[in-house]
């Protein structure tokens, strides 16, 4: 292998390790969040926003780094070449800077909450980050028992969609809730589909993923109503007014699901061929929310 190669190869495993499409997972709850505020209320604080979205991205980047050493330290990444713990050999360094990341990114959220003078922003963002830590990192670990995706549905959907409205307004809505559900479930929907190709790792390392205990053949199935349910659930919301009708916009993201859940099914005992379905996942979380974020602006 000449050195331009192995730099290529090098470079390839880099960019697997930082995962840069993942972070639309932060971007869009902010998104979505402060389109419904400036829909509700004609509100949109641009310094608020864009704090926010910093912190998001943040804080994020904290989960993604520790997931990385709490893996480590259980062996399920001795075979994943892209773990930023194997490419550096400095665990010790990923920690603190996904502490360094957590904390910047808190005190961003805690700024909002004291421009503010109200803690109930600070607070959602701390239970968030409760969830987050709860999935991989010890004594919890509730990723191994398969929990992830719940989890992972309450600390970017319910908790992060309303916290971002609350943000422009301190005040509730029920069209903020009601989107943090899709929101929720098109994230756990990513995290779902990274189990595919993992099965032998995880089943090594004594995680109880939803694919260990469903099969890959039977997660499959699942995963069809899991994307498709989506869907439905917008229309149903635009027919009780609590959308707007431009919302549907968020269905141009159906050839997506159709590619993902086609893809899956064909290749789901593949682990070469399905491990890039996550990535199809992070397509439909971004169109679908982009969308609908641009349609409570249009509505």
């Amino acid at each position: 292998m000449t050195t331009k190669q192995i730099s290529h190869s090098k470079n390839k495993l880099w960019m697997a390790a930082i995962k840069p499409p993942m972070y639309s997972v932060a971007i869009m709850p902010i998104w979505i969040g402060t389109a419904i505020a400036f829909a509700e209320k004609k509100i949109l604080n641009t310094t608020v926003f864009l704090t926010f979205l910093v912190a998001a991205i943040l804080i994020l980047a904290w989960e993604n780094l520790s997931n990385d050493v709490f893996d480590s330290e259980t062996g399920i990444d001795k075979n994943k070449h892209h773990s930023l713990v194997n490419l550096t050999g400095k665990k010790s360094l990923i920690f603190w800077l996904a502490n360094l990341c957590l904390v910047i990114g808190l005190l961003g959220i805690l700024a909002i909450a004291t421009w503010q003078q109200d803690p109930t922003v600070i607070i959602m963002v701390l239970v968030a980050c409760s969830l987050g830590y709860m999935y991989q990192g010890p004594p919890f670990r509730l990723g191994y028992q398969g929990l992830g995706e719940i989890l992972c549905f309450f600390a970017f959907g319910p908790l992060l969609v309303p916290a971002v409205y609350y943000s422009q307004t301190q005040t509730w809505s029920v069209a903020s809730f009601a989107a943090s559900v899709i929101v929720g479930i098109v994230t756990s929907l990513i995290l779902f589909c990274s189990h595919f190709h993992q099965v032998k790792d995880d089943i090594a390392a004594g995680k109880r993923s939803p694919i260990v205990r469903l099969g890959t053949a039977n997660g499959a199935k699942v995963l069809v109503w899991f994307t498709a349910s989506i869907y439905p659930l917008s229309l149903l919301l635009v027919i009780l007014g609590i959308f707007p009708v431009w919302t549907l916009l968020s269905w141009l993201s159906l050839p997506f699901a159709f590619k993902l859940c086609r893809h899956v099914q064909e290749n789901h005992n593949y682990p070469d061929k399905v491990s890039n379905c996550k990535f199809i996942a992070v397509a439909i979380h971004f169109w679908s929310c982009l969308f609908l974020g641009v349609g409570f602006f249009i509505g």
